[in-house]
C-alpha cells in the first residue's frame, strides 16, 4: 500500500511538473507570438491598420494595439508593459532621460482651407485661434471681404480636432480634463471628405483637414507665412503639424522588431499615406 500511495505521489508531481513546463512553454510561446502596443488614440487607427496588413503576412503572430493616451504610452514602454509605446508629440523634457528610443513613424500635417474665391490667403496663429473660437467672425477683421465667417470643424473624438485645439490652442483646463474652445456655432463635419466638401461648397467657409486630403477644389492657406505642405510639415516650419511616435526601450523581442520593420517598409508607409498622415520618406 505505502509502494503504491508512493508512486501515486510521484506521478501527481510528475504531472505538476510536467503541467507546469507545458504551460510555461505555451505562455513563452504566446508571448513570442505577439506585439503589443499600447498609447496615442490618434496613432492606433495607423497602428492598427498595419496591424492587420502585418499578421496576414506573418500567420499566427497577434498584434495587440490599445489607444490609452500619449502619455500612457510613454509610461508602458518606459516599464515594458508594452512591446512598443505611441506617442503623438514630442517627448517631454523628462521623459527625454528615460531611455526610450523614438521611431518618427509619420507625420501629421493639419490644413487650414478656406474656399478657393476667398480672398484672405494667409493668417496668423493667433487670428486662427480667434476665428475658430468666435472672437473674430467677419472675413474683413482679417482683410477680407465683408461676410460672415463659416467655421467648420471635426466631430468630438476626431484624433485631427483634437490635435488641431491643442496646436492652435483651442483647449481650457477644466480639473483634470480639457475641453474644446471652439465656437458653439462652428458646423461639424465627420470626416476629411466632407469637410473638404463642405469648404468647396461655402465660399465663406473655413475649415481644416490632414495634409493627405488637400486638393484643388480647396485652397490651403499659409499660417505665419508658411504653406501647408509635406517638405514644410517634415522640415517643422509648418507649425500645425506632429510627429508620429513609435516608442521602445532596450532589446526589442524579435516580433516586435519584425513589426517595427513593417510599419517603416513601403507597405507600411503606403498604409500611412492611405490613411491621410505624411510619411516619414516623402521629402
Amino acid at each position: 500500500m505505502k509502494k503504491l500511495s508512493s508512486l501515486l505521489l510521484m506521478s501527481i508531481v510528475s504531472l505538476s511538473i510536467l503541467t507546469g513546463c507545458q504551460n510555461s512553454e505555451e505562455k513563452e510561446s504566446k508571448e513570442n507570438n505577439s506585439v503589443t502596443l499600447a498609447g496615442s488614440t490618434s496613432v492606433t487607427p495607423y497602428a492598427e491598420k498595419m496591424a492587420q496588413a502585418f499578421e496576414s503576412e506573418n500567420p499566427g503572430i497577434v498584434v495587440d494595439v490599445q489607444g490609452l493616451g500619449s502619455t500612457a504610452g510613454v509610461k508602458a514602454a518606459n516599464e515594458n508593459t508594452a512591446d512598443i509605446g505611441m506617442a503623438s508629440r514630442e517627448l517631454k523634457e523628462e521623459e527625454k532621460g528615460m531611455g526610450l528610443t523614438e521611431h518618427v513613424i509619420a507625420h501629421e500635417g493639419i490644413a487650414v482651407i478656406t474656399n478657393p474665391k476667398n480672398e484672405v490667403k494667409e493668417l496668423d496663429i493667433e487670428s486662427l485661434k480667434k476665428i475658430f473660437n468666435g472672437e473674430i467672425n467677419n472675413w474683413k477683421q482679417v482683410g477680407g471681404a465683408d461676410e460672415t465667417i463659416i467655421v467648420v470643424s471635426r466631430e468630438a473624438g476626431s484624433g485631427t480636432r483634437a490635435a488641431f485645439d491643442e496646436l492652435v490652442g483651442l483647449e481650457q483646463e477644466n480639473g483634470d480634463t480639457k475641453l474644446s474652445t471652439v465656437t458653439p456655432e462652428a458646423l461639424i463635419a465627420d470626416g476629411n471628405g466632407s469637410i473638404r466638401q463642405n469648404i468647396a461648397g461655402k465660399e465663406n467657409a473655413i475649415g481644416y483637414l490632414s495634409l493627405g486630403y488637400l486638393d484643388d477644389s480647396v485652397t490651403g492657406i499659409k499660417i505665419d507665412g508658411i504653406e501647408p505642405t509635406t517638405e514644410n510639415v517634415i522640415s517643422g516650419d509648418y507649425k500645425i503639424s506632429r510627429p508620429f511616435l513609435m516608442l521602445t526601450k532596450g532589446e526589442v523581442k524579435d516580433t516586435a522588431k519584425a513589426y517595427m520593420d513593417f510599419v517603416m517598409s513601403e507597405k507600411g508607409q503606403a498604409i500611412i499615406e492611405k490613411e491621410g498622415a505624411v510619411r516619414v520618406d516623402q521629402k
